[in-house]
């Protein structure tokens, strides 16, 4: 499965697809990027006249690229005739260390730190496009293939 196979499979549409490209993806990890438009609609509220990335956003960020991309390179042999994953965020814990603002580009590094029974969890990390760390963290989910019957 290569990384355009992985986009098609991702259960999002714009406007909360946060995922431009995955650069690299391996049975241990993923890596990935995404430019945060100015147009972006968390920007008209979040931090009058001052827009700032709210840390939801970069969460969804890092769990979309980090952990959803990977777990579905890790059910690739599942979801060959498969319908989108159903996944769910089970739990996370990010540290905030810089802001991110409109147009900036960051890059996502995951780790797995374990796949199992369904849940996957890893470390991850975020860098802008001067390869400072934004945030990091654990980020854990639940994800498995569903049919196309409903």
């Amino acid at each position: 499965m290569t990384p355009d196979d992985i986009l098609t499979f991702l259960p999002y549409t714009k406007p909360f697809l946060f995922v431009d490209e995955l650069s690299a993806v391996s049975e241990n990890g993923v890596s990935g990027s995404y430019t945060f438009k100015a147009s972006s609609f968390f920007y008209k509220g979040h931090f009058k006249d001052f827009p700032v990335t709210p840390g939801v956003i970069l969460t969804e960020t890092m769990a979309q690229i980090g952990v959803i991309s990977l777990g579905i390179y890790l059910l690739k042999d599942e979801l060959s005739n498969l319908k989108k994953p159903q996944i769910a965020l089970t739990s996370h814990e990010i540290d905030f260390l810089i802001p991110v603002f409109p147009e900036e580009k960051v890059t996502v590094f995951s780790e797995k730190v374990y796949f199992r029974f369904g849940k996957l969890r890893c470390k991850v990390e975020m860098k802008n496009s001067e390869g400072k760390v934004v945030c990091r963290g654990t980020i854990a989910g639940m994800i498995k293939p569903t049919s196309d019957e409903k």
